[in-house]
């Protein structure tokens, strides 16, 4: 069994949650990504957010939202990914950056076109009643 230990940003504004598409690929993600060597979790993210988005995450405001797990999207069975997630508050304008093409308030009819792992969250967001 392969893992990729990956981050992710979940914000939710009028019951709809923040998702990402990069350039040349028709899946959505929740904003995030990978550690590099040596960084804490909130250190990856406000640098990850910070590339893809534009904005800087407030670090006061971070808090553990949760840890998934399931199939990486594209990548050969048996790799799964553990996606540790975060909400925080922003300051900034978001503008797609980088890799991320589309910038998207998803509600949970639109789970279908996210990865795995964000399928997993969009049903606990809609347990949670956070998300439309």
């Amino acid at each position: 069994m392969h893992w990729i230990d990956k981050l992710a940003w979940i914000r939710i504004e009028n019951k709809k949650i923040l998702s990402t598409r990069s350039k040349g690929k028709d899946t959505y993600y929740f904003p995030g990504g990978k550690r590099e060597a040596g960084e804490t979790d909130e250190k990856a993210l406000i640098r990850e957010i910070k590339e893809e988005l534009t904005v800087d995450l407030i670090p006061e405001s971070l808090r553990f939202f949760g840890k998934f797990e399931a199939q990486a999207h594209g990548h050969q069975a048996g790799t799964k990914v553990i996606m540790t997630c975060y909400m925080a508050d922003y300051e900034g304008v978001l503008t797609p950056n980088a890799e991320i093409e589309e910038i998207a308030w998803l509600n949970y009819q639109d789970k279908e076109r996210s990865s795995a792992v964000d399928q997993i969250i969009f049903d606990y967001l809609k347990q949670s009643d956070l998300v439309i």
